[in-house]
């Protein structure tokens, strides 16, 4: 079955008896030329153990099952996730596990050594999917990604523009990120409301922290762009404990890394963030 004819897709699905849902962000891709580059940038090899997120039907699976040593799919409609053990009950390198993503232990995935994730994320829990795989103990080396073209901008943005803020800092202290390919909704089946884009994460090592550190750079990021209007200096005169910074050192901080004294959240940069973490921790 051609699994990018919206025809035969149509045809599956009321064989299988499910209407695509907007709350579990049911977009099936049916264009083979974004299919391939969304596969064709995750570089897969032999050795690659990769995870996909929100299978649906399987025409991604698919392509990763015939290129990846292993591959686990999650997926969280039962019905499809049925219909996908079935139809890959002979592919041994193929686990299919029905439930949420944002449920799952990630490191207890399939061998517990998934190093990439390709897949077109589920709108609506994208995000928080995504930040939960930044925020795992051991974050994929790869990862490539369609989500909404609005995320992308977020993921892509540089400090100091509009889109910068803390989805940009938490991505960006450890992977580069580019955009691949802007994808219109005529791509998928049924069309959604929103512009996609191909997005691809490649870790880099320039911005790492011990475990102290790394809480204290999450924790203070958050509640800093909680109020980002604010300038740096005034939230952390007011920050609670752990996260609280003198005038004075904080401006001095300032000057050391050639920034502004009235500098707000959004004009510092990764490793801007990471240096900070490093003044606080105690």
């Amino acid at each position: 079955m051609n699994l990018t004819s919206p025809t035969q897709v149509r045809v599956l699905l009321d064989e299988l008896g499910v209407r695509p849902s907007k709350g579990l962000g049911q977009n099936f891709l049916i264009d083979a030329n974004v299919l391939r580059i969304l596969v064709d940038a995750a570089s897969l090899a032999e050795n690659d153990r990769v995870l996909e997120v929100g299978p649906g039907l399987g025409v991604l699976t698919e392509k990763l099952a015939a290129r990846a040593k292993e591959l686990v799919a999650v997926e969280k409609d039962y019905r499809l996730a049925a219909h996908l053990v079935e139809r890959f009950v002979d592919a041994s390198s193929v686990t299919i596990v029905a439930g949420d993503m944002l449920k799952q232990q990630i490191d207890r995935l399939g061998s517990g050594r998934l190093h990439k994730v390709v897949a077109n994320l589920p709108y609506r829990p994208g995000t928080r999917i995504l930040v939960d795989l930044v925020r795992n103990v051991t974050p994929p080396e790869l990862m490539v990604l369609t989500v909404q073209r609005e995320v992308a901008a977020r993921l892509t943005a540089e400090a100091g523009v509009k889109d910068y803020g803390l989805l940009s800092v938490w991505v960006q202290r450890l992977y580069d990120v580019e955009q691949i390919k802007v994808v219109s909704p005529t791509c998928f089946w049924p069309a959604p409301a929103v512009t996609s884009a191909i997005v691809r994460l490649v870790r880099h090592g320039r911005c790492l922290l011990p475990t102290g550190a790394q809480s204290v750079f999450y924790a203070l990021t958050k509640q800093v762009f909680s109020v980002r209007r604010k300038q740096l200096v005034t939230t952390l005169r007011k920050a609670g404990e752990g996260l609280r910074m003198e005038e004075s050192a904080c401006l001095a901080w300032l000057r050391r890394r050639g920034l502004a004294e009235a500098a707000r959240p959004q004009i510092l940069s990764p490793e801007d963030w990471c240096d900070l973490a490093r003044e606080i921790v105690p």
